[in-house]
C-alpha cells in the first residue's frame, strides 16, 4: 500500500431498528448514531459506502450447525414458547433473548464482515469497516454473550480462501473466546486478546491458553486486572504486537474494536480515553496489511459512538475536531459535546510487574513460533458473498433511511440509555462469568467447545488444518505449559486473577 489508504465501509441503515429488549444493555442504535456523526463530521465522503448484501443461512453455516441456523431463521418472539427445548440447547435465554428480526439482524451485520473481507481478497480496498460486526462469543452449536452468529469467524474463512496467514486482535473488555476457539488447533490464523481476567465473562482467556497441536503459540491471551489506563495498555500492547507481527508475518489482519474497554463502560472495568482504544487501531495501521475493522462490544452507546467515529478519522488519517458537531443525536453527547472523554480516577490493578510478567511469557511463546513457510495457492474458493449484491449509496441516511422506525424508537422512552445511576436489574454476562464452571466441571467443558468449535474450522479449510505433527500434541493443559508459567504465578505480580479460570488451577 502507498499514500492514502482506499477505505470501504459497510453500513445498513435498519440496523439501529433492531431492540433487544427492556433493560438489555445491548443497543444496536449506537451503529446509527456512529453513522450520524459520521455524515456530520463529513468524513464518509473519503469512503466508499456499501450497503451490505444479506448473508444466506448457507453461508452462516460454513462455520455454525445446520440445526442451530435453522433454528435462528425460524424463531420469533410469538413461537419461542413451543421450542423451550431448543432455545435452552441454543443458549437463547436472557443474555441472548429472541427479538423481532433477529436473523434479519444476523444477516446484516454478518453479511458486511464476509463482504468486506471478500473485497480485501479482490485487492479492492485497502481496509473494511463494520461497525455493526465483531460478534465474537457466538458458538459453533449456541448463542453467547449478546452474539448469535460468529461474523468474525465466517470474515476469517473467506480471508482464508486467499491469504495463508491472518491475525486476529481483539481489545474488547471480554475474552474473544468464539474466535480462539474456532482456531485453537491451526497455524493459519493467530488470536490476540486483551481482556480483563478472573471472575468476568466468558471466564476464559489464561495466559497458558496458547493452543493446541498444530496451533500451538498461535493463541496469545493478555489478562489484565481492572483499571487498567492509556499508558500500562498501550505499552503493553505495542510491544506484543510488534513481536507477533515481527514472527507471524499475516497476510490480513482483523481487528476487532470492542468499546466496552472504555472508562465509564456500562459493564466495563478499565479506564481507557478514546484516544487511548484508538492508538492501538492507528498502531496496526502502520504495518500496512490489509485491514478488517469490527466493532464488538460497548454498552455506554455515547461513548461507543464516539469511539468508532474517532477510530474512523484514524484510519482517514484524520484528527477529528473535538466539538462535535451537531446530529441527529445531540441530546446523548450532552453536557459536554465533546467527541474525547475523561479517564476516571479509579485505580489501576495491573502493576508494572504484573504486567512485565506477562509480556516476558508472551515475547517466550512467540519467539518459539517457526518462519513463515512459502505455500502458494492454487484453486481458491468461490466467494461467499456475491459482489454484484452489495449496492453502493453515498449517503444511506441522509434522506431518512429508516425514518418510521427511526420515529418509533425515539418515541419510546425503554431505548433512550439509563443515566449513570441507573440500576439494571436483567442479570447480564457481567453476572454470569463463571456459568461453565458451577458444577467443577468447567476445564473439561471449554476443552469440548474448543474441540468443536475447532473441528468446524477444520471442516472448512480441509487439508490444511490438519494435524500432523506428533509434538504438537504437548500442548495439551501440561507438559512445558506447567513450567512456562510458574514463575509468573509467583508473589504479588501473578496476583489470583491470572492463576484461576473456567480451566481450573494449572
Amino acid at each position: 500500500m502507498s499514500g492514502k489508504p482506499k477505505i470501504s465501509y459497510f453500513y445498513d441503515p435498519d440496523v439501529g431498528n433492531f431492540y433487544y429488549g427492556q433493560g438489555h444493555p445491548m443497543k444496536p442504535h449506537r451503529v446509527r448514531m456512529t453513522h450520524n456523526l459520521l455524515l456530520h463530521y463529513g468524513i464518509y465522503k473519503e469512503m466508499e459506502v456499501f450497503r451490505p448484501a444479506l448473508a444466506s443461512a448457507e453461508d452462516m453455516t460454513k462455520f455454525h450447525s445446520d440445526e442451530y441456523i435453522e433454528f435462528l431463521r425460524l424463531i420469533t418472539p410469538d413461537n419461542q414458547h413451543e421450542h423451550m427445548r431448543q432455545l435452552k440447547r441454543f443458549n437463547c435465554a436472557e443474555d441472548c433473548p429472541v427479538f423481532d428480526g433477529l436473523f434479519n439482524f444476523c444477516q446484516i451485520y454478518t453479511g458486511g464482515s464476509v463482504g468486506g473481507a471478500v473485497r480485501l481478497n479482490h485487492k479492492q480496498t485497502d481496509t473494511v469497516v463494520n461497525w455493526a460486526g465483531g460478534l465474537h462469543h457466538a458458538k459453533k452449536n449456541e448463542a453467547s454473550g449478546f452474539c448469535y452468529v460468529n461474523d468474525i469467524v465466517l470474515a476469517i474463512l473467506e480471508l482464508l480462501k486467499v491469504h495463508q496467514r491472518v491475525l486476529y486482535i481483539d481489545i474488547d473488555i471480554h475474552h474473544g473466546d468464539g474466535v480462539e476457539e474456532a482456531f485453537y488447533t491451526t497455524d493459519r490464523v493467530m488470536t490476540v486478546s486483551f481482556h480483563k481476567f478472573g471472575e468476568y465473562f466468558p471466564g476464559t482467556g489464561h495466559l497458558q491458553d496458547v493452543g493446541q497441536h498444530r496451533g500451538k503459540y498461535y493463541s496469545v491471551n493478555v489478562p489484565l486486572k481492572d483499571g487498567i489506563d492509556d499508558e500500562a495498555y498501550v505499552a503493553l500492547f505495542k510491544p506484543v504486537m510488534a513481536k507477533v507481527m515481527e514472527m507471524y508475518q499475516p497476510d490480513a489482519v482483523v481487528f476487532q474494536s470492542g468499546a466496552d474497554s472504555l472508562t465509564g463502560d456500562r459493564l466495563g472495568c478499565f479506564n481507557l480515553s478514546i484516544r487511548g482504544h484508538g492508538e492501538c487501531l492507528k498502531y496496526m495501521q502502520t504495518f500496512n496489511v490489509p485491514l478488517l475493522v469490527l466493532g464488538g462490544g460497548g454498552y455506554t452507546i455515547r461513548n461507543v459512538a464516539r469511539c468508532w467515529t474517532y477510530e474512523t478519522g484514524c484510519l482517514l488519517g484524520h484528527d477529528l475536531e473535538n466539538k462535535l458537531p451537531v446530529n441527529d443525536y445531540s441530546e446523548y453527547f450532552g453536557p459536554t459535546h465533546e467527541l474525547q472523554i475523561q479517564p476516571s480516577n479509579m485505580e489501576n490493578q495491573n502493576t508494572p510487574e504484573y504486567l512485565q510478567g506477562i509480556l516476558n511469557k508472551i515475547l517466550e511463546n512467540l519467539s518459539k513460533i517457526p518462519p513463515k513457510p512459502s505455500v502458494p495457492f492454487h484453486d481458491v474458493p468461490p466467494d461467499a458473498i456475491d459482489q454484484d449484491a452489495m449496492r453502493v449509496k453515498e449517503d444511506p441516511d441522509a434522506k431518512g433511511g429508516g425514518a418510521e422506525a427511526e420515529a418509533a424508537r425515539r418515541s419510546d422512552p425503554r431505548e433512550l440509555e439509563p443515566e449513570d445511576g441507573d440500576v439494571d436489574e436483567k442479570p447480564s454476562r457481567h453476572d454470569a462469568s463463571m456459568r461453565e464452571d458451577v458444577d467443577g466441571d468447567g476445564e473439561k467443558k471449554v476443552k469440548e467447545e474448543k474441540v468443536e468449535g475447532a473441528d468446524a474450522v477444520k471442516a472448512e479449510l480441509g487439508d490444511a488444518a490438519d494435524v500432523d505433527d506428533p509434538d504438537a500434541m504437548d500442548a495439551e493443559k501440561g507438559g512445558e505449559g506447567d513450567d512456562a508459567v510458574a514463575d509468573d504465578g509467583e508473589g504479588d505480580a501473578g496476583g489470583p486473577g491470572i492463576m484461576a479460570s473456567d480451566h481450573g488451577d494449572q
